[in-house]
């Protein structure tokens, strides 16, 4: 395998299940997009069969890969996925449905941000329990500051199926690399989903750690410290602006993950 960008090439012993007719862009796609249902699952994030991550293949504007609705993510592999329009919209054979709902929140982003080629959606605990906190994600960690002040925040409208909510959806996620839905979950986008999924790590890492801290106060532990606003803005540039060693969120971390991925099950790849 060769690491291109964050992403990962397979070479021709990890095609051996390929269908015929899908392209090398496509297939490595497919692989990456896989991959990261399975570290999502791997983490325990991901919700029975719901919860979706979307991919825009590269190069095309209006064609995305998603999870057959009805799989769990620890289930998903690279050809078990559905290649989709802008709409929810099946475009290849497959006996697979999708869950034309979720789409809603994914196509709407996918139109709006160029740079969210990659789309990513859970309901974790942690993230649910944050997202109903005025203030959303506190900057009390390090891993917290890479969202201070670049976090957006959409109220629960009820189950997003309706298309009018694509607006508001737009319009509060903004340019920020991550969204708390109200009572709901949190969204994060990529460049790729090495990004979007390490987004999602942070994110989940910080949030237990607000909450422990939360409920280490109300028992008494006395109050938390919270760095100044000047501090918490300096250290989410130096992760933004890519200062010293800091790379694109997933640049470095992704190989690392798919080699760990692969010691335990390259059934992904199939």
């Amino acid at each position: 395998m060769i690491a291109i960008h964050g992403a990962t090439r397979h070479d021709a012993t990890d095609d051996v299940r390929r269908p015929h007719g899908i392209s090398d862009v496509e297939w490595d796609a497919r692989v990456s997009l896989a991959a990261c249902y399975r570290l999502v699952a791997a983490l325990k994030l991901d919700d029975l069969i719901y919860n979706h991550i979307s991919l825009r293949l590269p190069g095309a504007a209006d064609r995305f890969l998603i999870n057959p609705y009805g799989l769990q993510f620890e289930e998903i592999t690279a050809s078990s996925l559905v290649l989709i329009d802008i709409e929810g919209r099946k475009l290849s054979d497959t006996p697979h449905e999708v869950n034309v709902a979720a789409f809603v929140i994914h196509g709407a982003i996918h139109q709006a941000r160029h740079d969210a080629a990659c789309v990513l959606h859970t309901h974790s605990d942690a993230s649910v329990a944050v997202s109903a906190q005025r203030d959303g994600l506190l900057p009390l960690s390090q891993f917290a500051m890479r969202f201070y002040r670049r976090q957006g925040f959409h109220d629960y409208e009820g189950v997003a199926i309706d298309m009018d909510e694509r607006q508001r959806l737009v319009a509060d996620l903004g340019a920020n690399p991550v969204m708390l839905m109200r009572n709901h979950g949190l969204l994060t986008v990529g460049r790729t989903p090495g990004e979007a999924f390490m987004l999602l790590y942070y994110f989940e890492r910080a949030a237990r750690i607000q909450l422990a801290m939360q409920a280490a106060v109300a028992g008494g532990a006395g109050p938390m410290m919270l760095p100044e606003p000047e501090t918490c803005e300096k250290a989410a540039r130096q992760f933004w602006e890519n200062q010293g060693d800091i790379l694109i969120p997933g640049e470095r971390e992704w190989p690392a993950l798919l080699r760990q991925l692969d010691r335990a099950d390259t059934s992904y790849k199939r």
